[in-house]
């Protein structure tokens, strides 16, 4: 059993939002692995389904951003799972380029609420994550103002090809080769302008 919990808000305003990237990269694993994510259970939408032969619940915590711990915390309780090999997270991260994405198998909260939260909730930071790259915040800009922000239209085509590297990133993950994953995607993606 493994649980991928994609970090966001809920609710239609945060919708392609920076700080939603983990939940995107959660609705492409539901698309391409039919799974729905529509259940109410553990403080979040969930869904299972399988990817590359594993049992998987797909989860986005509905308690918005900064409670995320208490909906993975109520999940990992309940599925009894091992954090460190059988949960992974995947979320924004301010301090990598648009789309550029870099695996984790622990780590500090890098100053991201979710994650800070996650980390306290479980008392643990040995856990498996996909940082997505939303580009760092220009000058004189409030963090949360550019985190809630929505991507211009150049931004969001990248981010697509960030979320299909993520998508991959997670299935090799899934299958037990996150050393593999690492290697193949924790390289700068040099961005061709259009």
């Amino acid at each position: 059993m493994f649980i991928i919990v994609g970090l966001g808000n809920p609710g239609k305003e945060y919708e392609g939002t920076r700080h939603n990237a983990g939940f995107d990269v959660i609705d492409r694993l539901a698309d391409q692995y039919h799974i729905s994510v529509e259940e109410r259970k553990h403080r979040a939408f969930c869904g299972k389904g399988v990817i590359g032969g594993q049992k998987v619940v797909l989860v986005k915590p509905q308690t918005y951003m900064n409670l995320s711990g208490e909906s993975v915390r109520s999940i990992v309780d309940y599925y009894k799972i091992d954090e460190e090999s059988e949960l992974l997270v995947i979320f924004d991260d301010i301090s990598l380029d648009v789309g550029q994405i870099r695996i984790r198998k622990k780590g500090s909260a890098g100053g991201h609420n979710g994650i800070k939260n996650i980390i306290a909730q479980l008392g643990t930071t040995e856990f498996q994550r996909i940082k997505v790259g939303v580009g760092e915040k220009p000058k004189h800009y409030d963090l949360a103002d550019y985190v809630l922000g929505h991507f211009s239209k150049g931004e969001r085509e990248i981010m697509e090809e960030g979320y299909e590297r993520a998508v991959k990133a997670a299935e090799l993950i899934v299958a037990g080769a996150i050393e593999e994953a690492m290697n193949e995607y924790n390289k700068k993606v040099v961005v061709k302008e259009s």
